[in-house]
């Protein structure tokens, strides 16, 4: 019988939903994240201007480093910047998702 209250205990459901209308503030901290992502995304594309600049110099210079660390720096810049722009998107997705585990 101890199991059986277990299980109905970890299947309660509690009712919470996402209320986009519950915390005064929200279109300001929408602002906020919404400029924090313009921001990331500008320096993502400075790090990749001076990390193709390097990879550049590296290869032309016969610096095998500075090339290596340009290419790396490159794949990072590129990774950050699909990471930022699928940002929604993966939010929305995962959170899709996770309303469908009952």
């Amino acid at each position: 019988m101890v199991l059986a209250d277990t299980l109905i205990q970890l299947a309660y459901d509690p009712g919470i939903k996402p209320n986009s209308g519950g915390l005064p503030g929200l279109p300001v901290l929408k602002q906020v994240m919404g400029s924090v992502s313009l921001f990331a995304i500008i320096a993502v594309v400075g790090a990749l201007v001076v990390s193709a600049g390097v990879w550049a110099w590296g290869h032309h210079s016969g610096g095998h480093q500075a090339e290596a660390n340009g290419k790396k720096g490159v794949l990072v810049s590129a990774g950050c910047a699909l990471l930022l722009g699928a940002a929604n998107g993966t939010v929305a997705f995962f959170s899709g998702l996770g309303t469908q585990v009952h």
